[in-house]
């Protein structure tokens, strides 16, 4: 046990947040959940406030989750983060390195920027610039800038029905994401790193005829050994984000390994069912070695 105070930003109730809570208490007997939701910020004195505690006195904080779904709302509660970090609370990971990865492009970008290798991807506001994409593609997959675990995705095939179901994807998504379809042999994978050293990788598994692997669509978690040449791909994905905790999603394809996302929190589950180890446990133990240090 340790007297230090570290708090867990997260979903209160939610399974890895309070694994991650439940963590931290058993190694300094210290235990807060921060829903982001209920928290003031007072610019006059600096305090961030949450049920009384000023989130500034505390020793550290662990982001887990700021929102239970992707939003620009969530990037409003990143910039909160950053004051108490202004203030010189240490946070893990970083808001700034999170806040590049809540927006899909902004991770796409970077990616791209870092040569990993992507999908063909497209982002246009035209419906006829989409349209001819989807045409190019053969099947494109539509994705929302703000979402997780394929939720609003669509796959959308150069058919008659294209221009229609292009602009109602436009309707609620005026900022288009369109990625090739590819062939993915039902499954891709969740490689995980902490503090930029390689932990694990889990496979994710379709159990349907679903277009999607994710685990939102019934997909599994399976263990999976990937070669050096994977796992140094992988590295040098995420290596630009200085993420204390991430998953990078990859896929294998008959033209090779490409990279879909860096993921700004990982995923605690897949590395208990796919890997069997304990990330909750190795986060917990990293941050209190950066806090002490």
């Amino acid at each position: 046990m340790t007297e230090l105070r570290i708090g867990v930003v997260g979903i209160p109730g939610k399974w890895s947040t309070e694994a991650l809570a439940d963590a931290v208490h058993a190694r300094t007997g210290f235990r807060l959940v921060v829903d982001m939701a209920k928290v003031v910020l007072d610019l006059e004195t600096g305090a961030l406030l949450y049920k009384g505690e000023d989130l500034s006195a505390l020793d550290g904080l662990i982001v887990k989750k700021v929102s239970e779904v992707y939003s620009p709302h969530a990037l409003d509660r990143l910039e909160l983060l950053r004051m108490v970090e202004a203030r010189g609370v240490r946070i893990f990971s970083k808001p700034e390195a999170i806040l590049r990865l809540i927006d899909r492009l902004a991770c796409t970008v970077s990616l791209r920027v870092a040569g990993a290798p992507m999908p063909a991807t497209v982002i246009t506001e035209d419906i006829e610039a989409a349209l001819d994409t989807v045409e190019r593609f053969g099947a494109a997959v539509f994705k929302p800038l703000y979402s997780t675990k394929a939720r609003g995705m669509c796959v959308i095939d150069a058919n008659a029905d294209a221009r229609s179901a292009i602009a109602a994807f436009a309707d609620a998504n005026p900022v288009m994401y369109i990625q090739e379809k590819l062939e993915l042999s039902g499954q891709d994978l969740g490689m995980v790193f902490l503090d930029g050293t390689y932990m694990c990788t889990y496979a994710r598994v379709s159990q349907s005829d679903s277009w999607n692997t994710t685990i939102h669509s019934g997909g599994k978690y399976a263990p999976f050994e990937p070669d050096a040449e994977l796992i140094e791909l992988a590295r040098k994905a995420q290596a630009p984000f200085g993420l204390d905790f991430t998953t990078v999603d990859v896929a294998l394809t008959d033209n090779g390994p490409i990279v879909f996302e860096v993921s700004a929190f990982g995923g605690f589950r897949g590395v208990k069912e796919g890997c069997g180890l304990d990330a909750a446990g190795a986060l917990a133990d990293h941050v209190l070695a950066q806090v002490t240090a």
